[in-house]
């Protein structure tokens, strides 16, 4: 069942002498006052690397190669040793047996680094605001082969400083650094001690501060990051790109991701709900320990409402020093209000609040936002969410939000979220790394199902550096930290242990890897089927026999010119959930439209068949794909012939930085139905009329502003869930069309071009549906700004999203203009980022003036900590009238 672990900073105004131990627990956020510099210091002696790795050489001049590998084992030698043995104690409690886990040697290696010394002066380094990403700036590494991690220099050293003030009042608590992700390899210092660190950039993780703190004055925190090149097949970003929190306990508390909540019975009138709580004691006595848990209904932001709905005991138990016990509990709420996804169902959630207690005495509380809902599969293949068959509508999502790269940032996530929602979006596979907690917070609230993934590799590499390297050591914790942390989400509907792992070729070797990982998760969370995503495993082979699901990439439809997999593993699998992870990877540049057009519905990418290589542009007919991929047409047809299967993630909802399939000369991806501005693509309508079917719209492509083009043949594509349609030019019909079956565009592919006007009537079931039109544009003349909300807070950290357009003199989008746009922004907040989804764009995000890309720009604005009132985003362009458009900062 779905459910999720929050710790909530409990702040007492009233009722101290009643309550004393309420304040026992603090979680304080640390996005503040950090220093940054990047490189290590001059002349140090001692080896800051977690281990001896490849030392990939990525030169300015583009060149690639493996360092000599006696160099590696040179600075091994001629250095103290590298970090591994002080760092892997960091992940103890999440090891299962007592046996693994590992020892830290004495000593505080690094030490004498001068970083890491609180007298050291760091006052010229660069003050920075967590989430952070060193490499987002740019500037873009225009030649070499840097396409693939987007051409940002997301590689190397960062150092962060802090100093924390922990007054002598706490000195009987414990006091913990949290982690929610650091990109990569972090290594945490305090006062010049080695606390412990994190290799895997994805994750969170703690770490105790408490022996190392000075409590009643000021320490200095010091975390190293050492990315490396080669370590990763898209952008991953650089730094502390998710946010830091100090949390302080008591010494009897609630272990870090201690709550699990069940629903093992769900029917209308009732519902079961159980709990497994981890009860730590970090004191020096035996303790016996009791808990009790209240149910409450939560309201849209997740705080509690009303009474509660219901009660029960965990039970006690004794708990010696250093020791862990596990309480256990259950209740029942009447006439649950389920979780379920939109837009058939309602996401509904409840709060649990626990209360831990000893010696008569509370002396911790947690609050843990779960939802009731159950999950299954029917009789006929199909997904059930509360006992109804929902279609899986997903989509494929990196973790990086586009000009603001991997820096996490709450409402440009949501603003992904309710784009991918208007299409018919109700699934998300997290691409392929666990998300930041808040995605999962929005996925719970907006009612969409996800997949939540930990892998993109085992123990085969993929590229030189990534995951493998580490896999043996961190499979293992990584993958519990990242069930412990999410298990309460109910929006997580599925545990996904890997994707596309090289151990699809080594038969049952790899296969008992999937066993192993997928028994780590039954340990964790029984409620939940496993899977690996296969684009290369076959029905008869070891590894789809080791999950729980049939997840395929690329197989349903058929990989290049092989036949749908569908059939074959439903004929072996018959009662396994069998849906496509990744489908499609169709490629374009929304509003670049290339003649000739391809009669086919679906084909590769070449030059002068839906490809430009010298503008590095891939056509926006949507005809194109990957070559291993197919059109959004062939996956649908594939599905259609195959009723079994239980839906679809589309590879990708939006672009990305990084794997500029196939253009590696580009910074950022051409698979999104939306482009990395957030500006949706043609192929979003096509989407939206299969994923909405009831929606009345109809919408033409191409554009119809060809000067040049007078008497060529241009095609006209419309996307409409309607099953007729008839096509005008100039008040001429072009025909009436009826669907096919397995069609899913109307295409009328003789048209010739002439200035005018497009239109397009369509009809459903013999009833007038929808009718849209395109009309011949003239020049450039104005700009028209909109912005995403009118309001956002003034914390320093709430944005919002100003879209520009270039227009002719009517008003009307000019859908080639490429002039640049200036933004100024007056009032209390700045400009952030700008962008205009052309993945060949070199312009660095943060620049104030940007070219329009077909006819669109973006502003990307946040407000100002503490400083309220009208935000004023104005736009010039040279020779245009330009824009303006306000949002209140409050």
């Amino acid at each position: 069942m779905g459910h999720r672990y929050v710790i909530r900073c409990v702040v007492l105004l009233f009722g101290l002498v009643a309550f004393p131990a309420l304040a026992q627990r603090e979680r304080i956020r640390l996005d503040d006052d950090w220093r940054f510099t990047q490189g290590d210091p001059a002349g140090i002696t001692t080896d800051l690397r977690y281990d001896v790795r490849p030392e990939i050489v990525m030169s300015a001049d583009g060149k690639v190669a493996d360092a000599p590998p006696e160099a590696a084992v040179a600075v091994q030698a001629n250095g103290a040793g590298t970090l591994k043995r002080w760092i892997l104690p960091s992940a103890n409690a999440l090891i299962a047996d007592p046996a693994r886990r590992h020892v830290r040697p004495a000593g505080d290696p690094g030490g004498d680094v001068a970083y890491v010394q609180p007298g050291f002066d760091d006052s010229a380094w660069q003050r920075v605001t967590l989430p952070h990403d060193w490499a987002i700036a740019g500037p873009f590494l225009k030649t070499g082969p840097y396409g693939g991690m987007g051409r940002l220099r997301s590689w190397g050293i960062g150092w962060y400083r802090r100093t924390l003030d922990v007054p002598a009042s706490d000195r009987r608590r414990r006091v913990f650094l949290d982690v929610d992700g650091a990109m990569s390899y972090a290594t945490v210092w305090l006062n010049g001690r080695l606390v412990g660190g994190w290799p895997y950039g994805y994750n969170g993780w703690r770490l105790d501060l408490t022996p190392f703190l000075r409590f009643g004055g000021s320490n200095q925190l010091a975390i190293r990051l050492d990315n490396p090149a080669e370590s990763a097949r898209w952008y991953p970003g650089g730094g502390l790109y998710r946010d830091v929190w100090l949390v302080k306990t008591a010494p009897v508390h609630v272990a870090q991701w201690g709550s699990a909540i069940a629903t093992p019975a769900v029917t209308p009138d009732a519902a079961t709900v159980s709990q497994r709580l981890a009860v730590a004691n970090d004191g020096e006595a035996t303790v016996t320990v009791a808990a009790t848990t209240e149910i409450y209904v939560a309201a849209a932001a997740g705080a509690r409402t009303g009474r509660p709905v219901a009660r029960f005991d965990l039970g006690s138990a004794p708990l010696a020093p250093g020791g862990t016990a596990t309480l256990q509990g259950q209740g029942g709420v009447a006439n649950p209000r389920l979780w379920g996804p939109l837009p058939t169902q309602r996401p509904d959630m409840y709060l649990a609040v626990t209360t831990v207690s000893h010696g008569g005495r509370t002396v911790d509380r947690v609050e843990t936002p779960f939802g009731i809902r159950t999950i299954g599969r029917d009789a006929n293949g199909g997904l059930l969410v509360n006992g109804q068959v929902v279609p899986i509508r997903g989509v494929n999502n990196h973790h990086d939000l586009g000009a603001l790269g991997a820096a996490f940032n709450r409402h440009a996530a949501e603003r992904q979220l309710e784009i991918l929602r208007d299409m018919g979006t109700n699934a998300i596979r997290m691409s392929h790394n666990p998300p930041a907690p808040e995605l999962l917070d929005l996925t719970d609230r907006m009612g969409f199902l996800v997949v939540d993934e930990v892998f993109d590799s085992w123990e085969r590499k993929k590229t030189p550096l990534d995951f493998h390297l580490i896999f043996k050591d961190w499979a293992e914790p990584d993958l519990r930290a990242m069930l412990r942390r999410d298990r309460n989400h109910p929006s997580v509907f599925l545990w996904s242990v890997g994707n596309e792992v090289g151990e699809q070729y080594t038969g049952e070797e790899g296969a008992a890897i999937a066993r192993r990982l997928s028994d780590i998760v039954r340990q964790e969370d029984p409620t939940r089927q496993t899977m690996t995503a296969m684009n290369y495993a076959k029905s008869n082979m070891p590894m789809p026999a080791a999950l729980d699901t049939i997840a395929l990439n690329y197989q349903g439809a058929g990989i290049r010119s092989a036949p749908s997999q569908y059939r074959a593993f439903h004929e072996r699998f018959p009662d396994k959930l069998i849906f496509e992870s990744e489908s499609a990877s169709a490629l374009s540049s929304r509003g670049e439209y290339l003649f000739p057009v391809a009669g086919a519905s679906s084909g590769p990418v070449r030059p002068g068949s839906g490809g430009d290589p010298d503008r590095q542009q891939v056509s926006a007919y949507e005809l194109h794909a990957a070559d291993f991929g197919s059109t959004a047409d062939r996956e649908f047809a594939a599905m259609d012939q195959n009723p079994f299967v239980a839906g679809e993630f589309v590879w990708t909802g939006f672009d990305y930085l990084g794997e500029p399939t196939p253009y590696y000369g580009a910074r950022s991806s051409y698979s999104g139905i939306v482009d990395l501005a957030g500006f949706p693509k043609d192929r979003f309508w096509l989407y939206q009329s299969r994923w909405r079917p009831d929606l009345k719209f109809a919408h033409v492509l191409p554009h119809w502003t060809w000067p040049g083009r007078e008497g060529q043949v241009t095609p006209v594509h419309v996307f409409s869930s309607a099953d007729e349609a008839e096509l005008f030019v100039n008040g001429q019909s072009q025909g009436r069309q009826k669907r096919a079956p397995f069609a899913y565009r109307f295409r009328w592919d003789y048209v010739t071009y002439q200035p005018g006007e497009v239109k397009v009537v369509t009809w459903k079931n013999g009833q007038p549906w929808a009718t849209d039109t395109v009309a011949t544009t003239g020049a450039p003349a104005a700009l028209a700004a909109s912005v995403d909300r009118s309001r956002i807070a003034a914390d320093g950290r709430d944005l919002a999203f100003v879209t520009v357009r270039i227009t002719d003199a009517r008003g009307t989008t000019a859908p080639r203009a490429d002039n640049p746009v200036r933004f100024i922004v007056t009032g209390p907040g700045d400009l952030v980022a700008t962008d205009n989804g052309d993945p060949t764009s070199f312009v660095p995000f943060p620049s104030a003036t940007r070219p329009a890309f077909n006819g669109l720009a973006l502003a990307i604005v946040r407000g100002r900590a503490g400083q309220k009132g009208a935000i004023t985003v104005r736009a010039e362009a040279d020779g245009l009238t330009g824009a303006s458009t306000t949002v209140r900062s409050r």
